[in-house]
């Protein structure tokens, strides 16, 4: 009986902490240059099937296949994955995305020396078909 106690009052720290942890997450701050550009690359078939290949090789191990954040390496990552889906997501400027993207912060990687910064603008416009 107060193994089961312990046991429940273990849960129930390790779950505020938990949740804690997400209510806490710092705010990715995005600099103005970068909010206020415009997704150079056209939107073509050709760049949204580049795109959605580029993600399928960068992207999708950690954020999924539809974006959900639920990739295969998504339980070893500690922040929030996001959801690419989502209109709070798919609310943010293309050069938010980009920032993000390429730039990364924490767990999630820089890509500056993995693609090129067209690859990266070519991806974002794969994102936005993610949407619900």
């Amino acid at each position: 009986m107060k193994t089961l106690k312990i046991l429940m009052i273990i849960g129930i720290v390790s779950l505020g902490l938990f949740s804690f942890n997400k209510l806490t997450q710092e705010e990715w701050k995005v600099p103005a240059k970068y909010e206020t550009m415009k997704n150079p690359t056209e939107a073509s078939k050709a760049n949204l099937s580049i795109g959605k290949s580029l993600y399928s090789k960068h992207c999708k191990s950690c954020h999924g296949d539809k974006g959900y954040g639920d990739g295969t390496k998504a339980d070893n990552l500690k922040g929030d994955l996001g959801d690419f889906s989502s209109k709070k997501f798919q609310a943010q400027s293309d050069g938010a995305l980009f920032y993000k993207s390429y730039i990364g912060r924490k767990d999630m990687p820089n890509y500056e020396k993995k693609m090129s910064e067209e690859d990266m603008w070519i991806t974002v416009h794969f994102m936005r078909t993610l949407k619900q």
